[in-house]
């Protein structure tokens, strides 16, 4: 309970850090996608509102923010993911943080998304 905490007050923290604009709005998110089945790794690079796909997934970015130069490098990307086996609701919506994947991540059974960078 008390890592979920921890999990949720970072998360926090980086939304407010973002509000404050304190980072550096970006077109381009890199993103490193996992089938976990047969373990192929995938860089993908997704300008902000296009649609890529990887396997089953859709994935839009919606916003990707970076740290400015002179700060610690960190990336972040608001993504709206949906599995088209599922249906046209997304099995993921929200922040997913370079630094701090672990504190928002897509849970799914076959993959693995990951922010690398913001450009």
């Amino acid at each position: 309970m008390r890592g979920v905490a921890l999990s949720l007050v970072t998360l926090l923290a980086a939304t407010v850090a973002l509000a404050q604009g304190r980072w550096i709005a970006s077109e381009v998110a890199v993103l490193q996608a996992l089938d976990k089945v047969t373990a192929r790794t995938t860089v993908l690079e997704a300008k902000r509102g296009e649609r890529v796909s990887f396997g089953t997934l859709e994935i839009v970015v919606e916003a990707c923010h970076r740290r400015p130069p002179d700060e610690q490098p960190d990336a972040a990307a608001w993504l709206r993911v949906v599995d088209r086996r599922l249906g046209p609701e997304p099995v993921f919506a929200g922040w997913i943080f370079a630094a701090a994947p672990a504190v928002n991540m897509l849970e799914h059974a076959v993959y693995d998304l990951r922010v690398l960078a913001c450009r």
